[in-house]
């Protein structure tokens, strides 16, 4: 994986380069960024570089060698991307280079496996970085306890870990000597994961061996054992701007006003406007108009069929349906008080609509709305019971607007 790959991230890609090039390269680096920002492919694209044999030289071949290295190995130059043609960049775009090292949070295989390694799992492992360079943990693990070739156990552990036959796994592969280039490298993703079983990799990481880098990869630092934390490098990657995600889903032939909201809705999680393209045949507006008309006109059969319909959807689309009412009632506030000129990310469907709950809802109204729909999420996320939420859910909206009887007509 190449940093031309990645979108955006223009600054964070020249610091990382600069890191190489000036020889500032820390043995041990956090790159943290929340879910959806491309920690993990920036991760993988900076080892790349730093294993291109036009970066760096291979390993130097024996003095009596036959076979002199060519000008370009010997020599390498200043490049701002790995080359992407060598036999290293080849091998670490499919994952199976003998100097990159994995580890992740795994799960048990069959009962007659007592270890849980992630080498157990390397081919799906690549598998799934190549569909999915921007999945979070949850769908890994999916990914993995459905996968035929995987035999998760299904009494497992559902969570997964980074057990201590792992880390002691990490220790044998880090004391060889690198065999193709001069560095070796483990990424570790979502060190959150560890638990106390980490603290074994403490020597390793405070003392490594030589031209070993340690890059570890996570969300929430608050979640990393302290005595790691405070052995590493931070690399801060942030999420997306809206135009970077928007940019990204137009190189993918998405319609620029589909582009736009969908990005608008991400709120800079790659990872979120992925999904939304996947369901973007789906007409949230509509599916809001209606519900807030069964609501308002207090239709209890109209409300029970709206009800039924949306507890059939999967958990995934019913966040993103709320999620895209929170935006639109996000985009009222901004039509509220906001020139309607001076608004780049709505359409003027959305600004119209936007307009009729300002006049159905007050702001104080809006904001109990978004809470009980943010409430709703955490719930979804949970398995919560999908008609008893919606139900709940519109109850509670319709106390909240019952002295307005705007109804959300085209």
């Amino acid at each position: 994986m190449q940093f031309n790959e990645i979108i955006a991230q223009e600054e964070l890609k020249h610091r990382l380069v600069q890191m190489v090039q000036k020889n500032r390269l820390s043995h041990a680096l956090l790159f943290l960024g929340h879910e959806g920002s491309g920690a993990l492919p920036m991760s993988i694209a900076f080892a790349q570089y730093i294993l291109c044999e036009r970066i760096q030289p291979r390993k130097k071949q024996a003095e009596n060698s036959l076979f002199a290295e060519s000008p370009e190995e010997s020599n390498p130059v200043f490049r701002e991307d790995s080359c992407g043609v060598c036999s290293s960049c080849i091998k670490v775009q499919q994952l199976i280079h003998p100097d990159l090292h994995f580890s992740y949070p795994s799960l048990r295989k069959d009962s007659n496996h007592k270890m849980v390694l992630s080498t157990d799992f390397i081919t799906e492992w690549r598998e799934f970085i190549a569909k999915h360079p921007y999945g979070n943990v949850t769908g890994w693990l999916d990914f993995l306890k459905q996968h035929p070739k995987a035999r998760i156990d299904s009494s497992t552990n559902k969570q997964g870990n980074i057990t201590v036959n792992e880390c002691d796994e990490i220790g044998k592969k880090l004391s060889l000597k690198s065999f193709e280039g001069v560095h070796k490298i483990l990424i570790m993703w979502m060190p959150e994961f560890l638990g106390p079983s980490g603290n074994k990799l403490l020597k390793l990481i405070e003392e490594p061996p030589s031209n070993t880098i340690f890059i570890l990869v996570a969300e929430d630092e608050n979640e990393i054992l302290p005595t790691i934390l405070s052995r590493t490098q931070l690399i801060r990657v942030p999420l997306f701007s809206n135009r970077d995600i928007e940019k990204a889903l137009i190189e993918k032939e998405i319609p620029s006003e589909k582009a736009l909201q969908i990005a608008a809705i991400s709120e800079g999680n790659y990872l979120e406007a992925l999904k939304m393209l996947h369901n973007a045949e789906e007409d949230w507006e509509e599916g809001i108009r209606s519900w807030l008309n069964v609501i308002l006109k207090r239709n209890v059969n109209s409300q029970l069929k709206w009800i039924e319909e949306i507890s059939k959807l999967g958990r995934e689309k019913q966040k993103q349906f709320l999620k895209f009412f929170i935006h639109l009632l996000q985009q009222a506030v901004k039509v509220r008080y906001i020139n309607s000129e001076n608004l780049e990310t709505i359409t003027p469907e959305q600004q119209d609509f936007a307009q009729r709950l300002n006049s159905m809802c007050s702001l104080e109204g809006q904001e109990a709305i978004v809470n009980e729909l943010e409430k709703a999420m955490y719930y979804i996320e949970r398995n919560a019971h999908g008609k008893m939420l919606f139900h709940a859910l519109t109850i509670r909206l319709y106390h909240i607007i019952k002295d307005n009887s705007l109804i959300l007509v085209h």
